[in-house]
């Protein structure tokens, strides 16, 4: 399906490769192990709504957002399967939404904790265990104090699961980490059994621990950029066919396009945008593209990065402006204004991946896509 572009800049969803990397997520999980989509910050920067309706209809088993406020979002948007909230919330008013819309709430510390234990209308939710990450959650030390409270609190059904997050998963040259992390996450699945609390829901494995250690997989993993179609590293790609004795594929499911709003001819001599930080040495024919780092295409790239038009890449010249690029084209080019930009993509036979960017950008391919702008406009193709 090919776009008319009806605004300077927009992304592609596309609905075949989300679910190719669903049912490659499926493959490697048991029958009884769930699917949670991790579509937290705006899904990775596909759309929290936009994706999360897809992956809905593509049959995943529930999700993760980040806030109390994004889970309202997508029950707003019809979807009624489990909502698991992975980041804090601890106001009444919180506690009341996710409460009256049965949004699961995480617990980490003793504040809120009480807090939840004092309110009459507590929703669900998960104990999440501190085991190495050092972020949230309780210590397995703290975990007897914590069981205790909930036991001889009025709301003790309330809790429904307990989980950690790995810390070091994503790196195939060190295991011990993480089977240290999965060792000490046993330790308190046996604590809550002691203690009484038995068929609770148990999950520990994101991307990275789902691809590389089978045996974290328990009721549940929470894949996020896995389904958006890129490995966690580069390492995991190339080793995983070890683990699975067969070779996964993921397929990215966005791409970011803008239109070429005006050719310009540059003599010998130009300076290019702000601070006069490239000067053109021969005749030159440059494309501008509206987008800039407000958009998510950052400043670091001025003078280095690079598009794809016509099924070549342009570089960049000069700064990147807060809502323009212009980018190099070849004198000879036919391309005119109106012509299509790709910033994240194939065109042709050539593709910009996150990957690619992030190198550019000095950063991760999670970074990438996460920052680009939640208000540019979505298609699902």
């Amino acid at each position: 399906m090919k776009i008319k572009p009806e605004y300077k800049t927009w992304i592609e969803l596309e609905k075949r490769a989300l679910r190719h990397n669903i049912e490659t997520f499926r493959s490697t999980l048991k029958k009884q192990t769930k699917l949670f989509a991790v579509v937290k910050s705006n899904a990775y920067g596909h759309g929290l709504v936009d994706f999360s309706k897809i992956a809905d209809e593509f049959g995943v088993d529930g999700f993760c957002v980040d806030s109390v406020i994004e889970g309202l979002k997508l029950r707003n948007a019809n979807i009624k399967k489990p909502i698991l909230v992975l980041g804090p919330s601890s106001t009444n008013e919180q506690l009341k939404l996710a409460r009256i819309t049965g949004i699961t709430l995480t617990v980490s510390n003793f504040d809120v904790l009480k807090t939840l234990l004092r309110n009459r209308f507590a929703p669900d939710f998960h104990l999440k265990i501190d085991t190495g990450m050092h972020r949230q959650g309780f210590y397995l030390g703290d975990l007897p104090n914590a069981l205790r409270l909930i036991k001889k609190s009025k709301l003790k059904n309330c809790l429904k699961g307990i989980y950690t997050h790995f810390a070091a998963a994503k790196d195939v040259t060190y295991p011990d980490y993480t089977l240290r992390q999965l060792k000490e996450f046993k330790n308190a699945i046996d604590l809550c059994r002691k203690a009484g609390f038995k068929g609770l829901i148990h999950h520990a494995a994101a991307t990275g621990g789902a691809i590389l250690y089978p045996q974290t997989h328990f009721d549940i993993v929470r894949v996020g950029i896995g389904l958006y179609g890129y490995w966690p590293t580069k390492e995991i790609e190339a080793q995983h066919p070890l683990i699975w004795k067969r070779k996964l594929s993921l397929k990215p499911v966005l791409s970011w396009r803008a239109i070429v709003s005006e050719i310009k001819k540059f003599n010998p001599g130009d300076f290019i945008g702000y601070d006069l930080t490239e000067k053109i040495l021969t005749k030159t024919k440059g494309g501008i593209i509206p987008i800039g780092y407000w958009h998510g295409f950052p400043r670091i790239l001025s003078s280095a990065g690079l598009v794809l038009i016509g099924g070549r890449f342009a570089k960049v010249l000069g700064r990147v402006s807060m809502d323009l690029i212009a980018v190099d084209l070849p004198l000879e080019s036919k391309i005119k204004a109106g012509a299509i930009a790709t910033l994240i993509g194939k065109d042709g036979k050539k593709e910009i991946t996150a990957q690619k960017l992030a190198e550019l950008e000095e950063t991760s391919h999670y970074e990438t896509i996460t920052r680009l702008n939640p208000l540019i406009k979505k298609y699902l193709i």
